[in-house]
């Protein structure tokens, strides 16, 4: 390939872009100096106490609801309860189901589970409701032709807005996940639906690695943090800490993997969750508490150098 030299205007221009980029980096470890967050994960809940000493042992400060909906009031207090004088946030209430499937009967019963689980997440006080969107094709998480169309953003705000209006939350917050092949798929997708489906009671869930969708966003993800924090940071009520790879091979083939063995950028995404220290960092995805406790050293690790604890103030 031909060598192609520089003009003195474009050097210019590229040492400003490079300045210009170490400044930000520089400006988000200074924010980040002492800054105390919140990690969690999954933990055994045998009983309120159990369960408090066990996210303790794995120095959680934030967790999954650990009771179901059919909980008794008393039982959801007394979760509550010993999570407060813990200092444990409990982060979210998983809702998993497909609300815009086009089989009926799997619909009806997705709607009626993400009124449950959102229910749920306000008596017991959790940051969150969490579901996917959904999938107008075969697989309740998987990709269609149909996912990314007008018609399917209307119907997911439709939807949304009917399990807010039913539910009527006045705590938490009902969440979607974003999505490598449904909405929300970006930033500026996220910002459409905030906008159109208009409640207070709907915000922000981050996952970035189900944001990394090509090669390009593999290799610029520390940008694509930082966008999503910049567009959307105030509206985060929880955020998922998981990792992936970019494969050798054709066709494009990326894996989720545990933090520490893949390419997402911790350093952009503590230093960006920095400034909003109380919304929880959830683990997920593991298959023992093995690998939970090597995926929570690596990002400790990666905070350390920033200046971050995820340890109690």
């Amino acid at each position: 390939m031909e060598k192609r030299h520089l003009s003195r205007r474009e050097f210019a221009r590229s040492a400003v872009l490079g300045a210009a980029g170490a400044a930000v980096l520089a400006r988000g470890a200074r924010a980040a100096q002492g800054k105390t967050l919140r990690m969690g994960g999954p933990a055994p809940a045998a009983d309120p106490e159990a369960w408090v000493r066990e996210l303790g042992r794995r120095g959680y400060r934030a967790a999954y609801c650990p009771v179901g909906a059919d909980a008794s009031d008393d039982v959801l207090k007394a979760y509550a309860r010993a999570a407060a004088k813990a200092d444990i946030v409990i982060a979210e209430v998983g809702a998993w189901s497909n609300p815009i499937s086009r089989d009926e009967k799997q619909r009806r019963e997705a709607l009626a589970l993400c009124r449950r689980q959102l229910a749920l997440a306000e008596r017991i006080g959790a940051r969150c409701c969490v579901n996917i969107s959904g999938s107008r094709g075969p697989a309740w998480d998987g990709p269609s032709k149909d996912n990314l169309t007008p018609e399917t953003f209307d119907l997911i705000v439709a939807t949304t807005r009917a399990i807010i209006d039913d539910v009527k939350p006045a705590r938490t917050f009902f969440t979607l996940e974003t999505m490598p092949w449904a909405y929300p798929d970006s930033a500026d997708s996220y910002l459409r639906l905030l906008k159109a489906i208009d409640r207070k009671a709907f915000a922000v869930h981050f996952d970035p690695v189900n944001l990394v969708s090509s090669p390009q966003r593999y290799f610029a993800n520390g940008a694509l943090i930082r966008e999503f924090f910049e567009k959307l940071g105030p509206h985060i009520r929880s955020c998922h800490a998981k990792d992936i790879t970019l494969q050798a091979r054709l066709m494009t083939h990326l894996d989720e993997v545990r933090p520490g063995l893949g390419n997402l950028d911790y350093a952009a995404f503590l230093g960006e969750l920095s400034r909003f220290p109380d919304v929880p960092l959830m683990l997920e995805h593991l298959p023992d508490d093995g690998e939970y406790a090597l995926a929570a050293d690596h990002i400790r690790a990666v905070a350390k150098t920033l200046g971050i604890s995820f340890d109690a103030a």
